[in-house]
């Protein structure tokens, strides 16, 4: 869920490319490119005495949990819950903020701060921890949806929700296979992360590994749930007959995603590697127009950033994804992939067993030359790919569903709200 290949940087010695928009103050969007009507900010009134909870919702522009967000915001909004959101990172593109257009009463609130795990993120804190703080007194929700730890112990008297989407040291642990050097950056990171582990009254993760994973390399949450992630099915088509080919999503020079492993054996069946995530922009991206790279039987075509519209098209025609990633608390582009009744061929890492189980077949922990060997397995057995397809699908529709996430949220944030007035 991170732009991950910034995590290399972190740890080397040349420091990142600072943002082009300007960290604070917080910049705003053209009224023209969201909602023009704010919806007024309601009295803080106890639980029940209103038909829904207000919540104040954080994310950033720079990463899948830009996708997350839309998900979830989109949910409650339907729900006919009350949403401020505020995002950092960039000021998002037009087509990032299109789905903002329907959702009417939507309060966002874009800026450019930086986010906890960039180098230069302990200047820009105080003022961001700051202006949230103010927004929350203006707005007055009755919930805290944090998509980044550092505001877990914003001092604010509103019950706060940190969801883990990932974090530096575990992905390091993960995909370097060793804990980071104890650097100054570094420690101040991790005593933000735990102070925002201990000031949350829930920590919320998308998988049970990801919570234990912070456990051992943090503090233990007051609260910690799993709540797994859940994309609306209506968004993919999984009747298209599908093509004799392979998708992966990810840069190659991500160590962390790892699609580079589909290009060090042949495969008999094309093979298709979509080098961005749709919601980042394309300047940022590495890889500037379509490539391939050959093999000694087919190539491996190599896209650049793809809108909604086509992603979703590759999605429907491939019969098989391919979840090449080492480290994945969440996994959104696999996925999209089951819904869109692809087989699943996924490295075998706790987070992929835990999340599809037997719905998918497994290559050994980071080996190219078993993932090919269940890429032919695959394809040399169209019932065994069919059957794989059907199970991912049944599986992703069964489990994890925009709807059961959104459930699990409202659950937890009127346990949350009852609680506070209760103790009121």
């Amino acid at each position: 869920m991170f732009q991950l290949e910034y995590f290399s940087k972190l740890l080397a010695p040349t420091r990142p490319r600072r943002l082009t928009s300007t960290p604070f103050p917080p910049a705003r969007l053209p009224s023209t490119m969201f909602p023009p009507q704010r919806t007024p900010p309601p009295s803080r009134l106890p639980a029940g005495s209103r038909s829904s909870v207000h919540v104040l919702v954080t994310s950033d522009t720079l990463s899948g949990t830009w996708t997350y967000t839309r998900e979830l915001v989109t949910g409650l909004v339907t729900r006919g819950v009350q949403v401020t959101l505020v995002s950092f990172g960039e000021i998002p593109l037009p087509e990032q903020t299109a789905w903002m257009e329907t959702l009417h009463g939507l309060d966002y609130h874009p800026t450019a701060f930086r986010l906890e795990w960039m180098q230069e993120a302990e200047q820009d804190l105080p003022d961001s921890s700051k202006f949230l703080a103010a927004l929350v007194r203006e707005v007055q929700p009755d919930v805290l949806h944090l998509n980044q730890f550092c505001y877990g112990n914003l001092p604010v008297d509103v019950p706060r929700v940190v969801i883990a989407h990932g974090d530096l040291i575990t992905w390091t642990q993960a995909v370097q296979g060793y804990t980071p050097h104890p650097t100054r950056w570094l420690k101040w990171y991790r005593d933000t992360i735990i102070r925002g582990i201990k000031g949350a009254d829930a920590i919320v993760a998308p998988s049970t590994w990801m919570l234990d994973a912070l456990r051992a390399c943090y503090t233990r949450p007051e609260r910690g749930e799993v709540i797994y992630a859940g994309r609306n099915p209506i968004f993919f088509n999984p009747y298209i007959s599908k093509e004799d080919s392979v998708l992966a999503v990810g840069r190659l020079v991500d160590a962390g995603k790892q699609v580079f492993l589909l290009t060090q054996h042949a495969h008999p069946v094309s093979v298709c590697i979509v080098a961005a995530d749709q919601t980042v922009p394309a300047p940022r991206l590495p890889i500037r127009a379509d490539v391939k790279v050959s093999t000694a039987q087919n190539s491996v075509a190599i896209r650049g950033a793809q809108t909604e519209a086509q992603l979703r098209a590759l999605y429907s025609r491939a019969s098989i994804y391919a979840a090449t990633a080492r480290y994945e608390p969440l996994g959104m582009p696999a996925l999209d992939a089951a819904l869109s009744r692809c087989a699943i061929v996924a490295n075998d890492i706790p987070s992929f067993r835990e999340i599809w189980g037997d719905a998918a077949l497994y290559f050994q922990t980071n080996d190219a030359a078993s993932l090919a060997e269940n890429i032919r397995r695959l394809n040399s057995d169209r019932e065994m790919c069919r059957a794989y397809a059907n199970l991912a699908y049944a599986r992703a529709r069964e489990r994890f569903t925009a709807k059961r996430m959104i459930d699990g949220y409202l659950q937890l944030y009127r346990s949350l709200v009852s609680v506070g007035s209760a103790a009121a």
